[in-house]
């Protein structure tokens, strides 16, 4: 079924997705972003506009989802960092999308929520029918939310669901924090290398996988019997409990400080309504589901600690403070190291011819302040001055070179143009630092005027094709898809492939006939592309493709797969499959929802078509076939013939006329007719003799057919130029 997910990327939604891709579901998401920095994985349609966006309504209209999951409380669209602004951000956003889903009136929203609504202390586990007792912004306006859901079930009258988590805790992404207890102890390990707990805070948590197994029973059920679920594991655990977990997995010295004061607090959800209705099964107990965070986060400890931040333990501090001090060293020590050369240098310029009128402490300070920026220029002018000094003292003593007043002029001369140097280094860095940031600002911005824009060029693309030839509008499909009426009924089959090909724009079409429940034989064809899986197929075998046109949907091979085609289609009588549509040449920029919606249309308008030949045959059974038996009279098998002829000389399918000469016309009859395929036909013409059509089946492949019916005790021989 066709679910739309509407929350930002986090691990909570890629376990959703993943569950749902694996059950077969067709997935859409609605981001809430404008743009594009997640990525979502099967994914078939992705959607990058604001819940309070008008087109929300369209993106409903246009998906009519059979389900739509709204993260909520879990969704990573609103940080709470402004609890304020976010939960007016998070109402208005709920009653958009509840107004939009409303409208469509179709299919079943799931809003998911968290223990989060409720606040103090219980000393028994709460069951759905409890008032719920937010604390805060955020859990005031998650419980709004329900309060929202439960007014729309009530007064519309349509299926939506909450699922209040319990506690879900998961392995982070790098970097990127989470609110759950045993996240944020094991984030306090790393940065601290101490855990304080308490135990007289007791809950329960339940790992996300499990968290999304239980949920999606609930979804999926056909009628569920409450309108608000809790999804629990029931399992109780202390804080001081959890952190004792967390020391033991993340080592590295990490102490457990006991904060066991104040009064008790036990907030555990109760599941027992779920476990009436569901199976209930957990696969993560707390040691296995902890020890998968904290091995993770200490992996990437990197990415979650800041570098004030001591790290875990009194190695972690060391190796943080070594690293700091190395770090803001490194400029000295190379302002030093080079500082030597350039004093030799110096040494060796006095007197020179050459080399007496430059200034190669100059050039060293304007060298580091150009590289480093002013702090550096200083430190190197320092430098400088005492290498300069040091040189004069070679001839003169050190107070006559302090009351020289050319040695205040020259360092005067080196600070000045090292500090002014150094400084516009400065500002050209942050002004570069500052355009850099504007500049991917303005980037994101430009792709997304240049996806607009595309989108802008193909629909007017695709507006000025139906004004040069009015293709793709209602009328002119269904007045070519009404000119199969004007054919017998024994050729609408085959021209049934070229109207297809005409209105889908498309050289490579095939439709198969189902045989029976596994395997389809080809009626007709354009192109000998389109005949690339054979004149008999087994469809169910094509799960990729059965598992898409068996729940009424067009199959789109987004990944080119050649053994697939590139779109196809089932044709139903009463929910019995009767044939299947298939197109091959077909551009990548075409295979949207668009082109799936025009082939679901005309697949429908040539159902009608061959649903009323297929009946006017049925009805004049009686008449085209000999009493009792499957040989079709000489003008029925005439017409037959006919149009099997016709539609051959127009490439539309192959067909063998085979002529029976073993005498005992009846006698044959009877005994070849339960040896034929479905889709040969038997009959007789005005010579009297008794002949076997054989469809979709050239001379070649006709010759294997006659060995078999001599096999049978049964001569053939293959008829062509017979005048009708």
């Amino acid at each position: 079924m066709n679910v739309l997910l509407i929350g930002g990327s986090s691990r909570m939604m890629d376990a959703i997705i993943d569950k749902l891709n694996k059950n077969g579901h067709r997935l859409y998401v609605l981001t809430g972003r404008r743009d594009k920095r997640f990525s979502y994985k099967h994914i078939f349609e992705r959607y990058d506009f604001e819940y309070e966006d008008d087109s929300v309504k369209d993106i409903f209209e246009s998906i009519k989802p059979d389900m739509v999951l709204f993260l909520g409380a879990y969704d990573t669209n609103f940080s709470w960092q402004r609890a304020r602004q976010d939960s007016v951000h998070y109402a208005a956003a709920l009653m958009n999308i509840l107004s939009a889903y409303s409208v469509v009136g179709k299919g079943r929203f799931v809003y998911f929520s968290s223990q989060e609504v409720f606040s103090g202390s219980y000393t028994n586990n709460i069951r759905e029918t409890e008032t719920v007792a937010p604390k805060g912004f955020k859990a005031m306006v998650v419980a709004q939310g329900e309060e929202i859901c439960s007014n729309y079930r009530k007064m519309q009258g349509i299926d939506i669901i909450v699922l209040r988590l319990d506690h879900v805790y998961w392995v982070p992404k790098k970097g990127q924090e989470e609110g759950d207890p045993c996240f944020q102890l094991c984030l306090e390990a790393l940065k601290t290398g101490s855990v304080s707990a308490s135990d007289r805070n007791v809950f329960s948590m339940i790992y996300l996988k499990d968290a999304v197994e239980l949920s999606y029973a609930v979804m999926t059920a056909q009628q569920p019997d409450r309108f608000c679920y809790h999804i629990s594991s029931m399992e109780e655990i202390s804080e001081k409990k959890l952190a004792e977990i967390v020391v033991k997995e993340m080592g590295m010295g990490v102490t457990l400080e006991d904060n066991s004061v104040g009064q008790n607090h036990r907030l555990i959800l109760d599941n027992s309504a779920y476990k009436e209705e569901y199976p209930f099964q957990i696969f993560h107990n707390y040691q296995k589901g902890i020890a998968k965070v904290a091995g993770y986060m200490k992996l990437h400890s990197d990415t979650f600690i800041n570098p004030e931040d001591a790290g875990g333990g009194w190695g972690g501090r060391l190796w943080h403070n070594i690293k700091t001090i190395f770090a803001r060293l490194l400029p000295f020590a190379e302002n030093m190291i080079c500082f030597i050369p350039f004093f030799m240098l110096n040494n060796r310029a006095v007197g020179s011819k050459y080399f007496d009128r430059l200034d190669f402490y100059l050039l060293y300070v304007l060298l580091f302040a150009i590289v480093h920026g002013q702090q550096q220029a200083i430190f190197s002018a320092l430098l400088a001055v005492a290498g300069y000094c040091f040189r004069q003292m070679y001839n003169r003593s050190g107070f006559e070179v302090l009351l020289d007043y050319n040695t205040y002029v020259w360092m005067a001369q080196l600070f000045i143009l090292g500090m002014v140097v150094g400084y516009m280094r400065d500002q050209l860095h942050l002004i570069k630092t500052e355009d850099e940031e504007e500049i991917r600002y303005l980037s994101g911005k430009m792709n997304d005027i240049a996806d607009i824009n595309d989108s802008n060029v193909r629909m007017k693309q695709n507006f000025e094709s139906q004004l040069v030839n009015q293709k793709d509008s209602l009328g002119k499909v269904y007045e070519i898809t009404s000119s199969l009426e004007l054919y017998a009924p024994e050729e609408v089959l085959f021209y049934a492939a070229r109207v297809l090909s005409n209105l889908m724009d498309s050289q490579d079409v095939a439709i198969y006939s189902v045989a029976n429940r596994n395997y389809a034989r080809l009626v007709s064809s354009t192109s000998r592309e389109a005949r690339r899986l054979g004149s008999s197929i087994q469809y169910t075998a094509m799960e990729e493709m059965y598992d898409e046109i068996k729940e009424g949907r067009v199959y789109i091979n987004r990944t080119l797969n050649e053994d697939f085609p590139l779109m196809a289609s089932a044709v139903y009588e009463q929910d019995e499959m009767r044939l299947v549509l298939m197109l091959w040449g077909i551009p990548w920029q075409r295979m949207t929802l668009a082109e799936a919606n025009r082939l679901t249309i005309i697949g429908d308008l040539i159902q009608n078509a061959v649903l009323r030949a297929n009946r006017y045959l049925e009805a004049l059974k009686n008449e085209r076939y000999l009493e009792g038996t499957n040989v079709l009279r000489e003008q029925a098998f005439e017409l037959l013939l006919k149009a099997f002829l016709k539609a051959r000389d127009q490439g539309l399918t192959e067909c063998t006329l085979l002529e029976i000469l073993t005498e005992g016309r009846d006698k044959s009859a009877a005994i070849l007719g339960g040896r034929i395929r479905q889709t040969d036909y038997m009959g007789m013409l005005p010579d009297g003799k008794l002949y076997i059509l054989l469809s979709n089946t050239d001379e070649e492949n006709a010759i294997g057919v006659m060995e078999r019916f001599r096999n049978f005790g049964f001569q053939s021989q293959i008829r062509g130029g017979i005048a009708l």
